[in-house]
């Protein structure tokens, strides 16, 4: 399977996603649907983790690009969206655990379309994760067409970290 790469459009798939609501304190929201095509006249990264609340990704990943959302803005950027290959509920806990509120959309891509459609996918089942996870990636796209892509090839945060995606805005 071919990856996608700069100069790409984005595929046409849904994600799904629970909207942040302060008021659901103790409960998940209802999910909504992502529509990848919905993003057509705006800047975005998207970055792929394998899991939510997995050690690189909680501790490493995710909160690099919350910490530096103010930078992401002054760079023009209208939406971050991490995506895992979970369910949304799974998702928005994390959200809440980590308290990235409405900065960051926090969406699933349980029946993996983005990242087979991408390429951006792997065979976990052999630690026991499943046959279809993301890989660690990151991604610009401006109106739907890919400006970056940064496909971690081992352990860590590289070329998907939230330093690397701004440098290459």
């Amino acid at each position: 399977m071919t990856q996608i790469k700069v100069g790409d459009t984005l595929p046409s798939v849904t994600l799904k996603y629970c909207p942040y609501d302060p008021s659901l304190e103790h409960a998940c929201g209802i999910p909504q649907n992502l529509d990848i095509s919905s993003l057509k006249g705006k800047k975005v990264v998207i970055f792929g983790v394998p899991g939510a609340f997995t050690p690189t990704c909680n501790n490493q990943h995710l909160p690099e690009f919350h910490q530096k959302y103010d930078e992401f803005v002054k760079k023009g950027v209208d939406q971050i969206i991490c995506l895992s290959t979970t369910d949304a509920f799974v998702m928005d806990a994390w959200g809440k655990w980590t308290k990235t509120n409405d900065k960051i959309i926090l969406a699933a891509d349980g029946n993996g379309e983005f990242v087979n459609a991408t390429g951006l996918v792997q065979d976990l089942s052999k630690i026991g994760f499943g046959t279809i996870r993301s890989l660690r990636f990151a991604l610009i796209a401006d109106d739907l067409k890919v400006t970056y892509v940064g496909v971690e090839t081992g352990p860590g945060v590289s070329v998907s970290g939230a330093d690397a995606v701004l440098a290459a805005l």
